[in-house]
């Protein structure tokens, strides 16, 4: 699994990071999602899935 974020789309709303925060943070100036792991260990995908798809602002994108 890839991971990456569009920062243009992104609205804050941090749901990512807490579903699975050893794979987002946010960026401390304007609270926009920061990628921290963009091939995270298969142990991670089923929470990555989980933020991609609760994000309001559809900014995760997954490459399977």
């Amino acid at each position: 699994m890839r991971v990456s974020a569009d920062e243009d789309k992104c609205c804050g709303a941090g749901q990512c990071v807490l579903i699975a925060p050893e794979v987002f943070d946010q960026r401390e100036e304007d609270g926009i999602v920061a990628v921290l792991q963009e091939d995270p260990p298969a142990e991670q995908h089923a929470a990555v899935r989980e933020a991609a798809s609760v994000c309001p602002a559809a900014a995760i994108e997954l490459e399977e």
